[in-house]
């Protein structure tokens, strides 16, 4: 007996004047463990020739229970999860959590040194979403050069994760209401800026290899269309709404912004057509606007904390410093002996606190909320039902990821088979964040 979720699909009649065919339909598996799946990601096929005529994505085979897993736990245990989701968009995942956390608190500060620290990593995070986005489709549809190229800018991007953390990729590194300031140093925002000034290059070279490449247009012109009123029906977000011309953008909205973003000077862009090759253009636009977004907040906590450079006759006339003075003078390595750092890991009774504080957690009172962040692939929020202990009563995260893989099918209709590879690159999947 025929088991198969197709038996019930009728191949395709074609008629002329003279005689009738039937014309043979295949049944085709794509993935689960194919290359360009992005994941353990299972598409059956229906196949009229070469011709995609319907598409049934299979998800499942990566379930965790993650949500589960937070109700679980108390809220600061359930932080590191939300690097394992999207474990290529890792901090600003971390940034909804908190946000919803500190929503339960109402405790709201969108203009501290840690938020504005929050905005720079969470725009170096969409500097190694996009890299990562852009090289692995242009690998997929043949070209070998742009992931050469972008894995090694993500390398030096991670390592200023592991600067931070001490990890390059689930760091951990956010708190609600707080940030670990002993962990930026006036050294690793100079580097920050050092390749800031440097990436300009490689997005060149990118932009050279790839923009203007008549077989990659080829591949890309014309291939996964949709309206905006599908948009809106699947509930598409970032960069997946934005090429369509829906210019909907989290940061800059005035009612749903969030961190530092408020307060700062870039751009939005949107496509014309809606295309595979318009939302490359708006990824590749949106990493330049990163850059201008890390520029402005590394000089906006100079302004913020009144630095002055440390007087160039001094006998550390070779230090700078865009951090706070009490911090500086851990940044600077002749006050190590001078100063004693009275933090949590050496002091017993800070120490005790510290322990108490990360086991035993807090209680919120019964609340609800939903905050949201764009992340580099759209709309990530956390929903959270709190009942007056210490760990949430309910838990529910709304990937973008997960809203675009149902597009599949609607995209796929009608492209050619060596198309789809383009279209499973341009949705830019994640399967930690569809299969939660």
């Amino acid at each position: 007996m025929n088991r198969s979720i197709f038996h019930l699909w009728h191949p395709q009649i074609q008629r002329d004047n003279t005689t009738m065919k039937q014309i043979k339909t295949i049944n085709l598996n794509f993935g689960p463990q194919h290359p360009a799946a992005h994941g353990v990601l299972r598409l059956i096929l229906q196949l009229n020739g070469e011709i995609i005529e319907k598409l049934d994505p299979h998800i499942g085979l990566l379930h965790r229970g993650s949500e589960k897993l937070i109700e679980d736990r108390i809220y600061l245990q359930g932080l590191p999860y939300f690097d394992r989701f999207d474990y290529v968009s890792m901090l600003v995942q971390e940034h909804a959590y908190c946000l919803a956390i500190e929503s339960l608190l109402g405790s709201y500060n969108y203009s501290s040194t840690f938020t504005q620290i929050r905005t720079l990593f969470d725009e170096i995070t969409r500097l190694i979403n996009h890299l990562l986005a852009i090289a692995c489709h242009a690998l997929d549809v043949g070209n070998m050069s742009s992931i050469l190229w972008a894995f090694e800018e993500r390398e030096k991007l991670m390592e200023f994760y592991e600067r931070v953390s001490g990890a390059r990729m689930h760091a951990a590194f956010y708190r609600p209401n707080d940030i670990n300031l002993h962990s930026i140093s006036t050294f690793l925002l100079e580097d920050i800026l050092e390749f800031c000034r440097n990436f300009f290059t490689t997005l060149n070279e990118m932009h050279n290899v790839l923009t203007y490449n008549k077989i990659w247009k080829q591949r890309l012109i014309n291939i996964g269309i949709y309206s905006t009123k599908t948009c809106l029906d699947y509930g598409l977000t970032g960069v997946m709404s934005r090429s369509v011309g829906i210019k909907r953008d989290l940061r800059q909205s005035k009612l749903e912004t969030y961190a530092n973003y408020y307060y700062l000077n870039f751009r939005s862009y949107i496509g014309q057509h809606g295309d595979c090759y318009d939302r490359f253009l708006i990824r590749m636009n949106e990493m330049s606007e990163s850059l201008n977004i890390i520029n402005q907040v590394i000089n906006k906590i100079s302004i913020f904390n009144n630095i002055s450079t440390i007087n160039q006759t001094s006998k550390f006339n070779n230090y700078t410093s865009i951090l706070p003075h009490n911090i500086l003078n851990y940044t600077l390595p002749n006050f190590w002996k001078k100063y004693n750092l009275k933090n949590n890991y050496n002091s017993m009774e800070n120490l005790i606190n510290h322990f108490k504080f990360w086991s035993e957690g807090f209680n919120i009172n019964s609340n609800f909320t939903y905050q949201a962040v764009e992340s580099p692939k759209g709309e990530f929020g956390v929903t959270m039902l709190s009942d007056n202990s210490n760990k949430p009563y309910k838990c529910k995260v709304r990937s973008p990821a997960y809203h675009h893989l149902q597009l599949m099918p609607a995209i796929a209709k009608g492209h050619f088979l060596a198309d789809l590879v383009t279209l499973v690159g341009t949705v830019d999947i994640v399967f930690g964040e569809v299969d939660r």
